[in-house]
């Protein structure tokens, strides 16, 4: 996984609740083994017309639009477990997801992947709605060092949970078996200690 400390970023603002990993990533694109490619098939089906041509409506293809940070509806990532979903999101380009709620499923998933999300006060979600769509050009910082996702500017701020070890895991980008592996030393350290319990 890639470290991650704070995002200062753009933000494509996705009011849409109750997005659902289909939705997310087409089931007919879950044959895909490699995680790379899948980014083009994000929101495929509402990126493109039945024709194939782009969908302009979509808030994707707004070129006032762009970023890393995806602000979202609540509820998102609801539906069947699929880690494409999450790797299609971080294929395209996103690092983070700003929500004031996720499925659980899709939550383990995005953390497992280095994907991460970060949950909002539904009035703080509606002040960040209102002011990137007012503002396309205005950035978001994400202080996860801090726990806090501000408005840049205006220094507007709220501070969100995550668990310490998630945090540690992404501060120094390690995935489960990385983190054992940190602690390679301290096992040692114990087995030595406890050598004559065997």
């Amino acid at each position: 996984m890639k470290k991650f400390k704070k995002l200062i970023s753009y933000v494509i603002p996705l009011r849409i609740e109750d997005v659902d990993t289909d939705q997310i990533i087409p089931a007919r694109f879950l044959k895909e083994v490699k995680r790379e490619g899948l980014g083009k098939n994000l929101f495929k089906d509402w990126r493109y017309n039945n024709d194939g041509s782009l969908n302009k409506t979509f808030i994707l293809n707004n070129p006032n639009f762009s970023g890393n940070i995806l602000l979202t509806g609540r509820n998102f990532g609801c539906g069947s477990s699929r880690e494409h979903a999450v790797w299609s999101i971080i294929d395209y380009g996103f690092r983070v997801i700003i929500s004031s709620f996720f499925a659980d499923i899709f939550k383990e998933n995005a953390l497992n992947n280095g994907l991460l999300l970060v949950e909002v006060s539904n009035n703080f979600l509606k002040k960040l709605f209102s002011t990137i769509e007012n503002e396309p050009k205005k950035k978001i910082k994400v202080d996860l060092l801090n726990q806090k996702v501000i408005i840049e500017d205006t220094e507007e701020f709220e501070e969100f949970y995550i668990h310490p070890y998630r945090k540690k895991c992404f501060l120094n980008g390690y995935d489960d078996i990385d983190f054992l592996v940190s602690l390679k030393k301290e096992i040692e350290i114990f087995e030595k200690k406890n050598i004559h319990l065997k």
